[in-house]
């Protein structure tokens, strides 16, 4: 497996809604379209508003490589930049643990 750790911080109030909004209708293309995507998750950050983490699991780098791709992947990525001011991206490998696809 491979994924991602991403936490992004919205310029305000305004662009944390918008991102949110963006965020929310490139999940339903990525549940739609995107089977090797076994996890894609974003989260808001208590006491923190205007920070969001993303927690992303692919079957494997192809996977990634194939979501990565997408369309609606590409719009997203494109759009999301006049929401921000920072994005930070860990890339994670797989040790262990409990979840998708059973136990590993």
């Amino acid at each position: 497996m491979f994924g991602l750790m991403v936490r992004f911080t919205c310029k305000d109030e305004s662009a944390a809604a918008g991102f949110d909004a963006l965020a929310a209708r490139t999940g339903e293309q990525i549940r739609a379209h995107e089977p090797g995507t076994l996890v894609y998750a974003m989260h808001r950050v208590d006491g923190r508003p205007l920070e969001r983490i993303f927690y992303e699991l692919y079957r494997d780098e192809e996977a990634f490589g194939t979501h990565e791709s997408q369309p609606h992947i590409r719009t997203f990525l494109a759009e999301r930049e006049r929401y921000l001011s920072t994005a930070e991206v860990d890339r994670l490998r797989f040790l262990s643990g409990k979840g998708v696809n059973g136990e590993h």
